[in-house]
């Protein structure tokens, strides 16, 4: 087989044609799914690590309120009492604390006023008269309340305690207890709590088999690790002092020596750790590996296929090629009878066939000529459909507002002017920002309509300042906020109905708006959706269309329609948030950057 025949060209390019979209398709395949699942594993175990976060946040924090029991013998630890039922009390308030969080090992207690030490382990009290504070203890350089980083648990100095519990893992949350209001150091309150506290929440952030975690203060000391022989020693991982400790973040994950790192940084009181976890990066891409190796045997198998059939096709293509070049070779030499053919009943036989059929014409001196004929249809059908011009119908407002004037009914007048204002408002699309000014008195024209249909079943009032009418902000904000009040606020049954407006400067390059009125409550449950709502809403849901066939969401959809467009144009600086008012009423609160200030 010649290399330059078409047979050989049409195997080599029908071969790379299926060969490179698949291997290329492979990678990419390949590439995506990995690039997704690390991705899809940041994302979810970003959100794992906060959850989880809260809850030692929110551990320690149970032991801070707990350790605030302690100033309920505040006064018998300034005094130094020395009597059986001093000790019944501070063992009463010890073991009270050491019973309130679950894993709590033990609580020591200190009294400066009578050098007095109290170990309060399992339940199991021992005392120490006339001793100093344990070292570990002295906080004078630290704050009031701070967490110790994990070590063995000690008996502070008590060397006569029995039973003797065997030492165990623990991290320590210290307090220094002050005269308040003064800063005298009356005594030293610490509480021992066993790393189980710990392993009961991190259990649920990894997989033990394939993965690691670490909590990690903000020394660098480990809190907590799979290692328990590491505890409370640096992390010496480069990891971890190059792209951690330096982040300023306090989320975020990154690869580095063939893992993925997903880190989350919690603050509480006395603490400042960081959670950790490491992934290898093939325990994440698995499941592609597992898919490229099947890919790749599928590959093997259609390339033989493909080969076997490429083969076959080209040769039943060329044949008939080669065929009808030996028919022209016979009729160059001058036989213009050559019985011609059609080798088969596709494209080529139909050419065979023509061939054939050129030369009955030529030795027949028959000149078939075959005209074209071009068809043009100009006529097209066109439906025309009637549209009332908006700048008629408002046209049309001012002709009925005139003849309502002269008929002496000025009321009539004054709600086709209020009608008019807002539909001229409306009809100019291309106003996409307006000043705070424009924007009032299109709500002041709403509200006169409100007016006649309520039939003055409410008051509305408001305050701006005028050094603040000329500031610029998008269209149609203000509307939507007053109109729920209308739509779910206002008690149709009742005439003192209050709506109120307020605007003020709150600093540099920010001013707020407060809606405020005395209608009915939004009940607490879906108080709380809206909340959400508005608080998930990101320049990435802003797009999306809002369901608005529940119509218990309808008030979310203006307020959340309101605040997606604030954030269209300012980004993240705008806010809006909702509360209810005590005893009755609903307030909404809009943050609106200073366009011009900002400008600047």
């Amino acid at each position: 087989m010649k290399w330059n025949s078409i047979r050989a060209k049409l195997i080599i390019f029908l071969l790379l044609a299926t060969v490179i979209p698949i291997v290329t398709t492979m990678f990419v395949t390949y590439s995506y799914t990995a690039h997704s699942l690390r991705t899809r594993v940041a994302e979810e175990d970003t959100k794992l690590l906060y959850q989880g976060g809260r809850h030692i946040v929110n551990l320690v924090e149970d032991l801070n309120r707990s350790s605030s029991n302690v100033f309920s013998i505040s006064n018998q630890l300034k005094a130094g009492y020395e009597d059986v039922q001093s000790d019944s009390r501070v063992y009463a308030v010890l073991s009270n604390i050491a019973t309130s969080v679950p894993d709590i090992f033990q609580v020591y207690l200190y009294e400066n006023g009578n050098r007095k030490a109290t170990l309060v382990t399992l339940n199991t009290p021992q005392r120490n008269y006339n001793t100093d504070v344990y070292t570990d203890v002295l906080t004078e350089d630290r704050p009031t309340v701070w967490v110790q980083k994990s070590h063995m648990s000690h008996t502070y100095g008590l060397k006569a305690l029995q039973p003797r519990y065997p030492s165990r893992p623990v991290f320590t949350l210290h307090r220094r207890i002050e005269n308040v209001p003064s800063s005298e150091v009356i005594g030293y309150l610490s509480i021992d709590v066993s790393l189980t506290a710990l392993t009961d929440i991190v259990d649920q952030l990894y997989n033990k088999e394939r993965e690691k975690i670490f909590i990690v203060d903000e020394n660098g000391d480990l809190i907590y690790a799979d290692e328990q022989s590491k505890l409370g020693e640096p992390l010496q991982e480069s990891w971890y002092s190059g792209v951690i400790s330096a982040s300023g973040r306090t989320s975020g994950h990154f690869e580095q020596d063939g893992s993925l790192f997903i880190y989350n940084k919690i603050t509480g009181k006395g603490m400042k750790w960081t959670i950790v976890k490491q992934i290898p990066v093939s325990y994440l891409v698995r499941e592609a590996n597992h898919a490229a190796g099947i890919n790749l045997l599928l590959l093997a198998v259609s390339l033989i296929v493909i080969a076997a059939a490429t083969i076959i096709i080209s040769v039943r293509i060329t044949a008939p090629i080669k065929q009808l070049g030996k028919y022209m070779n016979q009729i160059q030499s001058g036989n213009l009878n050559v019985d011609i053919q059609p080798a088969s009943n596709d494209e080529i036989g139909a050419v065979m066939l023509r061939f054939r059929s050129m030369m009955d014409t030529i030795n027949n001196l028959i000149l078939r000529e075959y005209k074209l004929e071009l068809a043009n249809k100009t006529n097209q059908l066109r439906a025309m459909q009637a549209q009332i011009n908006p700048h008629f119908l408002n046209n049309t407002l001012q002709i009925i507002g005139t003849l309502a004037l002269e008929l002496k009914m000025p009321r009539i007048y004054a709600l086709l002017s209020a009608l008019a204002k807002m539909m001229h408002y409306s009809m100019h699309f291309e106003d996409k920002n307006v000043t705070l000014r424009d924007e009032l008195e299109h709500v002041k024209a709403y509200i006169e309509l409100q007016k006649e249909r309520f039939e003055s079943r409410f008051q509305f009032q408001y305050d701006v300042d005028d050094s603040l009418l000329d500031l610029p902000m998008p269209k149609m904000i203000l509307q939507p906020v007053v109109e729920n009040y209308f739509k779910h606020g206002l008690d149709r049954t009742a005439s003192d109905g209050e709506l109120t407006l307020a605007a003020r400067r709150l600093g540099e390059g920010q001013f707020e708006i407060v809606v405020r009125n005395n209608g009915a409550q939004i009940p607490e449950g879906r108080l709380q959706q809206l909340q959400q709502k508005l608080s998930d809403l990101s320049a990435d849901r802003i797009h999306h269309p809002v369901d608005e066939g529940d119509e218990a969401s309808r008030p979310s959809i203006g307020l959340a329609n309101v605040l997606a467009r604030l954030q269209l144009v300012n980004r993240d600086s705008a806010a809006l948030t909702i509360s209810n008012l005590d005893p009755v009423g609903v307030q909404i609160t809009l943050i609106i950057p200073d366009q011009n200030r900002s400008g600047a």
